[in-house]
């Protein structure tokens, strides 16, 4: 149970993350928070129950149109592939 004031949201919320860190491993790349979520540097979620939430990852931006893009100009997702 929560002892901070004000409470950190249970786990069933959807601000979970907001919770305060109880243990931090910044060498291993998680932390603990207080509501028993294990949250990940990549954004990735573990939680108690076992159950994983991947990591939000935004699309990759394009130009709107490739063709005027220019044929030198490498378009964000192919950046990303090479990466």
């Amino acid at each position: 149970m929560c002892d901070h004031q004000p409470p950190c949201p249970p786990i069933e919320a959807r601000d979970r993350e907001a919770a305060r860190t109880v243990h931090r491993h910044p060498e291993q790349g998680w932390s603990r928070l207080c509501n028993g979520l294990v949250l990940f540097d990549d954004g990735g979620e573990l939680l108690p129950s076992g159950l994983v939430v991947a990591p939000v990852v935004p699309y990759p931006r394009r130009p709107l149109d490739a063709g005027a893009a220019g044929a030198g100009t490498v378009v964000a997702a192919e950046a990303l592939a090479a990466a």
